[in-house]
């Protein structure tokens, strides 16, 4: 297992962390045996950073890992999870969930206490006058947590002045080779990094999709490659290839991945690509490229829309569902649009079709003609009233939270 250092804490973490959000199940529930047996082995075989949140397998693990770390491992390994700012309203309501957590966990501090999915510079404001800044200082103190950062699902723009803002140990971001320009980005990945952050890649594999059912077009890619290795070790080292990058997170539910996945991680240095490897990703990337529906490349010079439409996340869910035959992806689409997530619809029907997305647009997309595509594609009928009503219990639900506060 190689290391690297942690940003500016001093810590040295294996390049490959233990995402815990995909556990095995059986009827509904963490398969305990099986999954304790995996995190064992990741354990034995050098691996010492574990993330998880606090509403991962409903809640469930954190109480999952407290259990296996109590059994002589806490010591061994660092603990990663997160405070969900969309459920917090309150400073109290900070100092709550943490509790429930180091309950859940069976441990008195953790070790990277990270803001769960901040979406841009608004939500961190939000959490500042919500009285964040003393909470973590207070925390710190304590020693409940060690470390401070923040997971990261907005532009690169405000996460460059999230970054700027508060003197974080570490952030979280996705990263693959398909997602270069996509959020924070290879831009914000050193962005950071020249901070002294270290930075936690998440989605190396795009949740999956780059290794499951792969087009055939890329896979002649790979096979005619000189150096025989699969799309998960590919995609895998790429991102290792960036000195940039503290560490990757996989949730590794199969004890092939955790062996493969351990194997690379005991071989990839960073800048270790030749230019023959780096080139077989880029056609690899190019391929997808070309397969995609639409050519977005998910740079959001198209932002902010004035009717309020995530036009990057709309093409790319409707991308998706055409490149990798992604199943439930309606619903995925659904949960990312409707406001459930965030807290403000951002679906394609919103679009007023006043066209300012398109004179901005570097690949001059049609993009009121795409976001059309995906009204018919994958919204619900009455699309617009179900947001709204959801947007409207949302704000029902934080009234009544504000008052019994």
């Amino acid at each position: 297992m190689l290391y690297r250092e942690m940003g500016n804490t001093g810590d040295k973490v294996s390049i490959l962390g233990y995402g815990c959000m995909r556990f095995q199940e059986i009827n509904g529930r963490i398969d305990a045996q099986r999954t304790e047996r995996q995190l064992l082995q990741a354990i034995d075989n050098g691996v010492n950073y574990f993330d998880t949140a606090y509403v991962y397998h409903g809640g469930k693990s954190e109480s999952f890992l407290g259990e296996v770390f109590s059994k002589g491992i806490r010591n061994k390994v660092k603990i990663a999870t997160k405070l969900p700012t969309y459920l917090i309203q309150s400073r109290r309501g900070m100092e709550e969930v943490l509790e429930t957590q180091l309950k859940r966990l069976k441990t008195d501090r953790i070790d990277y206490y990270l803001l769960h999915m901040l979406t841009d510079f608004a939500s961190w404001e939000k959490m500042k006058r919500l009285g964040i800044l003393n909470f973590l200082q207070s925390a710190r103190r304590d020693g409940k947590i060690i470390h401070t950062g923040f997971s990261f699902h907005g532009d690169r723009e405000n996460f460059k002045l999230i970054v700027d803002d508060y003197d974080w140990d570490m952030c979280q971001i996705q990263y693959n080779y398909l997602d270069e320009y996509y959020q924070a980005g290879t831009e914000g990945l050193q962005y950071a990094a020249a901070k002294g952050l270290g930075v936690v890649v998440m989605e190396p594999l795009r949740g999956g999709r780059l290794v499951g059912r792969i087009p055939a077009e890329v896979e002649k890619i790979w096979s005619k490659a000189e150096l025989e290795r699969t799309p998960a070790e590919w995609a895998l080292r790429w991102v290792w290839n960036h000195p940039e990058v503290t560490m990757l997170l996989s949730g590794m539910n199969e004890e092939a991945q955790i062996r493969e996945n351990i194997r690379t991680a005991g071989e990839a240095y960073p800048n270790s690509l030749a230019q023959e490897e780096l080139a077989v990703v880029e056609r690899v990337k190019d391929a997808y490229q070309k397969l995609l529906k639409i050519g977005c490349t998910g740079c959001r010079y198209c932002l902010p829309c004035p009717s309020g439409v995530d036009i990057p996340n709309c093409l790319g869910i409707y991308n998706d569902k055409h490149l990798f035959q992604t199943k439930r992806t309606k619903i995925h689409y659904f949960l990312m649009t409707s406001g459930l997530v965030g807290g403000v619809p951002s679906h394609a029907s919103l679009c007023s079709g006043c066209g300012k997305c398109e004179k901005v647009c570097p690949q001059h997309l049609k993009i009121r003609s795409h976001l059309q595509d995906v009204v018919r594609t994958l919204e619900y009928p009455a699309m617009k009233q179900l947001t709204g009503l959801i947007h409207w219990g949302i704000k029902g639900l934080n009234l009544v939270k504000r008052k019994k506060d």
